[in-house]
């Protein structure tokens, strides 16, 4: 059962749209779960981590990496660790700071992304094919008026 069973018709509107949200969020991001670990071997951290770092050439600290993906340090180290490991990014000493280091993406890391990045892009418009134009561009001006909304009121509750 997905989420949007969930709702009912005596729910509010927006609960259920609410519920709709995130089950379309959940079987795109199934199925973009699926393809990396068919076609390419790897996990949607692991995806995710290396977008972080072709986003940042020069590299990231562990800790920026950690708060950029919203998830533990000892995460961020695990996937570190198996990537490292497989040649796809490199630990790289911080000029002043003998403790730390930077991760970035080794020039064969950078291709294998590139390549799974084009198909990620792929998958996802692939998931959108029921949408013509101007239903995803209504959809994604409506979707940024829920944006801009809720972040004026988590200003406002802060």
């Amino acid at each position: 059962m997905d989420l949007e069973a969930r709702g009912h018709s005596e729910h509010p509107e927006e609960l259920r749209l609410w519920l709709r949200l995130l089950t379309c969020t959940q079987l795109i991001e199934k199925q973009v779960r699926n393809e990396l670990r068919e076609q390419f071997g790897t996990t949607l951290p692991r995806f995710d981590l290396m977008s972080q770092l072709e986003r940042a050439p020069e590299g990231l600290k562990m800790n920026e990496l950690s708060r950029r993906m919203m998830v533990t340090g000892g995460n961020v180290t695990g996937i570190t660790d198996q990537l490292v490991a497989e040649g796809l990014v490199e630990r790289v000493d911080v000029e002043g700071d003998r403790r730390a280091w930077r991760v970035r993406l080794t020039a064969r890391g950078r291709r294998l992304f590139n390549d799974m990045a084009q198909q990620h892009e792929a998958w996802i418009v692939d998931a959108f094919a029921a949408l013509n134009a101007k239903e995803i561009a209504q959809l994604h001006k409506l979707l940024g008026k829920v944006k801009q909304h809720s972040h004026q009121q988590l200003a406002e509750a802060l």
